[in-house]
């Protein structure tokens, strides 16, 4: 008897999702699914100049290049000239400054900017507000101090 209570008959469906809980499956899905797409955008290979290669390790998708190693990061930019300058390394459409002791991320964006991603770029710095605040009281001090010199040495010059 006890077996009967616990499951549903056949013809009765399970709950459905409130309206609002729907949305939020469905807002969650979709954005789910855009990134899913986004990771799946396919990356044109670029090739060796020396040899018309193109390195085992190339993402061949977005999200493949979110998962390079520092290892494989490291082997793409001896592979395209751009560890060791040489005289192919400007040849390439956007040569990066490389060195081995950068952090992993640092590595990834100059491999990003090198392949041609959009947002790899370098970052700006942006400046905390009191900085900029103690910069401009020290030009404006040292102005009114020349104004001061300028007014003591008027007759000399």
């Amino acid at each position: 008897m006890e077996n009967q209570t616990n499951q549903q008959p056949h013809n009765q469906q399970p709950p459905r999702p409130t309206l609002i809980g729907h949305r939020r499956a469905a807002n969650k899905s979709s954005a789910f699914q855009a990134k899913l797409e986004q990771m799946a955008l396919p990356l044109a290979p670029l090739v060796q100049l020396t040899t018309g290669e193109i390195h085992p390790s190339f993402p061949g998708t977005l999200l493949n290049f979110w998962l390079l190693t520092d290892a494989e990061l490291e082997a793409l930019a001896h592979f395209y000239h751009q560890r060791t300058p040489c005289r192919w390394t400007f040849h390439y459409p956007c040569p990066i400054a490389w060195s081995s002791d950068m952090p992993l991320e640092e590595k990834r964006r100059r491999i990003g900017r090198f392949i041609g991603l959009r947002g790899c770029e370098t970052p700006i710095r942006v400046r905390p507000e009191r900085e900029v605040e103690e910069e401009a009281r020290a030009a404006r001090a040292r102005d009114e101090e020349e104004e001061i010199w300028r007014r003591k040495l008027r007759w000399y010059n």
